[in-house]
């Protein structure tokens, strides 16, 4: 997996091989699925403090497209762990969404019903 850091902010900067440390390990299980992971770290509005360090995961995957997930909290470690554990959530949903077999049951079914109908009907 190729793991993306961008910041302009110099204190954000110095979290660079932390930040790549906590995406390969958050995604350690569900890597296959992203080849690529970018994290954008800014300081929303500069050195007048408060909640305002803000981080955007964004997971380029290969069969859902590209996912992308922000957060905002007072210190940069927060948003990161925040950011990613929402993004490793999502990405779980998202990979989980087509092994369902109660979904494939309900399509199947729903598919049987209509193609009753439109056999028992003369008018078709």
């Amino acid at each position: 997996m190729q793991v993306l850091f961008k910041s302009r902010h110099p204190q954000a900067t110095d979290l660079r091989d932390l930040t790549e440390r906590r995406v390969r390990f958050v995604l350690r299980r569900l890597g296959w699925l992203v080849p690529r992971a970018e994290v954008q770290m800014s300081d929303v509005n500069g050195p007048r403090g408060g909640i305002d360090k803000r981080c955007q995961v964004e997971l380029r995957t290969d069969g859902a497209g590209s996912l992308v997930v922000t957060s905002v909290a007072s210190d940069w470690r927060t948003a990161l762990d925040k950011a990613l554990a929402r993004a490793a959530r999502l990405l779980m949903r998202v990979s989980q969404r087509g092994k369902d077999p109660r979904r494939l049951r309900q399509r199947l079914t729903g598919h049987d019903r209509w193609a009753e109908a439109t056999q028992d009907s003369p008018g078709i």
